[in-house]
């Protein structure tokens, strides 16, 4: 096995990218073992509805990055405090679905370091019955990987506001997020460190303590080429919330001085294809105009704000601001 060192790199687009290039690009008969931490960011599994995952108000005012992984599973909140690690290796009868296999090393370094850990249920690190660590995997042409988080000393706070479910009636096809008890390592450690030191000592500990850990060294050329595939596919925002399974959604609310607006959508790849708007209010514009400007577009507060933003409001619902609209139609 051999170690990549990521350089401490915290841009989580980056760092799946690395773990996908070294899945498909590199020896096909070496693994490997990559650790990363990054900035504040949620991360959808792979079947996902981006949409119905994300508290989209707390994601825009703190400026929380959005990405999608390859492998299934819920959705995540890691930041600064999170340790991830990621198992690359041949994909065999005795490996996929295995989790035993790949967090049995991470475990054993944890219980070294005083952490009461234990694997639990299909995929879950626990401590004292609460979560540190959900795991999923990925194969492809041969090649698998066995990813994990490790919540060191994540902003516990801003796991559950971060992935705060929606209120709004929202039904698709996607895999939901399974709302779980969850806890940091770093009070159960039997000597404090940060958590530099801790992805020290677990590499150690997982190598059997040799003298020197084996590295594959990326290139100049190797980093070319993570670079593009972060920006082709895990910033790609077709990629992102494209992939999301159909949605319908349904607002409704009444505002003072113009009355009831009940909007209705049905959200395919990403994009709006229906778009209907009821209500009593009054208008001397056809409300129609508004549907068919909304359709077809990228449900994306930007993009609907760009949008509306020469439409008099005024002439179809009465004093109604793009604010209040953008509200109802991106909670």
């Amino acid at each position: 096995m051999l170690y990549i060192d990521n350089h401490n790199i915290l841009d989580a687009t980056l760092n799946l990218a690395l773990e996908e290039y070294a899945l498909t690009h590199l020896d096909i008969d070496q693994t490997y073992l990559i650790f990363y931490s990054m900035t504040p960011t949620v991360i959808v599994g792979r079947n996902q509805n981006t949409f119905e995952e994300i508290n989209e108000d707390f994601i825009r005012q703190h400026g929380v990055v959005v990405t999608r992984r390859l492998s299934g599973g819920g959705a995540v909140y890691n930041d600064e405090g999170d340790l991830s690690f990621s198992f690359i290796t041949k994909h065999d009868a005795n490996s996929f679905r295995n989790y035993a296999r790949f967090t049995e090393p991470v475990i054993r370094a944890l219980r070294d370091l005083g952490v009461p850990a234990e694997l639990s249920g299909r995929n879950d690190i626990l401590v004292d019955g609460k979560k540190v660590s959900g795991n999923a995997q990925f194969a492809t042409r041969g090649r698998m990987f066995s990813h994990g988080t490790l919540m060191f000393d994540v902003n516990l706070d801003n796991v559950e506001r971060a992935l705060k479910p929606r209120r709004e009636k929202l039904e698709s096809k996607g895999v939901k997020s399974v709302r779980s008890r969850v806890t940091n390592i770093r009070p159960y450690l039997r000597r404090d460190m940060d958590i530099h030191e801790f992805r020290q000592v677990l590499l150690e500990r997982i190598f059997d303590g040799l003298p020197e850990i084996p590295q594959y060294h990326l290139t100049d050329k190797d980093w070319r080429n993570i670079e593009r595939l972060a920006k082709d596919r895990y910033r790609n925002w077709e990629w992102v919330y494209g992939q999301s399974p159909p949605f319908n959604l349904q607002r409704t609310r009444y505002i003072e001085g113009v009355g009831l607006i009940d909007v209705r959508l049905y959200v395919e790849h990403g994009r709006i294809e229906q778009c209907r708007i009821y209500g009593d209010f009054f208008g001397e514009r056809d409300v129609r105009e508004v549907e068919q400007r909304l359709t077809g577009l990228r449900y994306d507060r930007d993009d609907l704000a760009r949008a509306l933003s020469d439409l008099d409001l005024r002439a179809y619902f009465g004093p109604l601001t793009g604010d209040v609209m953008l509200d109802l139609l991106v909670p």
